[in-house]
């Protein structure tokens, strides 16, 4: 069991002093695609100046307030890729997307995060933009995943070994879910 340190305390006080909301949506469209959406906010609970100048976002209202719009297949290739950018602190951040077309023809998958940072680097890319992608594709695989779990269930490597095992913690080759589902991988957990 973990042990952790109480968050607060009748010592110990909390004042708020910013939130930040990421939140992912799948879509399966009519078209026979799949649309993932990655929507960031920032707020803070009093009035603030970016130091770009004299403008000021009054209390709880968006400082960031940006989407991602990503289209893909089944094979978890990308078609498309668009932002929306309601709410930003310097005039310049409009463009923070624009680099995100790199990210056209790659698949959502093992390297992901690699491929994004690589694809986009931080001085030509929004960093929150950035910041959403990285998750984004665990919520897209988890969208389309009940429609493709057989087949990834099915696959295996060129030994016949599941690829399916040690893909996560649930999987992990010690654990009851391998021994039901493939026992001849199953190898116990060393004490």
């Amino acid at each position: 069991m973990t042990e952790t340190l109480p968050i607060a305390t009748d010592e110990v006080t909390r004042e708020p002093i910013h939130t930040r909301h990421i939140s992912f949506e799948g879509f399966r469209r009519s078209d026979g695609l799949f649309e993932i959406v990655g929507q960031l906010a920032d707020r803070k609970p009093y009035d603030f100046a970016p130091p770009s100048g004299p403008r000021v976002v009054p209390a709880n209202e968006p400082i960031h307030d940006i989407a991602v719009h990503v289209l893909f297949d089944l094979d978890m290739v990308i078609h498309a890729v668009t932002t929306t950018m309601r709410a930003y602190p310097y005039r310049d951040c409009s463009g923070g997307g624009e680099s995100l077309q790199a990210l056209v023809g790659l698949r959502i998958g093992s390297g992901w995060s690699g491929e994004v940072r690589k694809r986009l680097p931080a001085g030509e890319t929004c960093t929150h933009l950035r910041e959403i992608l990285i998750p984004l594709a665990t919520a897209a695989i988890q969208a389309v995943n009940p429609l493709r779990s057989q087949s990834l269930l099915d696959a295996t490597d060129a030994n016949g070994k599941p690829l399916k095992i040690d893909s996560c913690y649930a999987y992990g080759v010690s654990r009851e879910l391998v021994l039901q589902r493939w026992p001849d991988f199953h190898r116990p957990h060393k004490t």
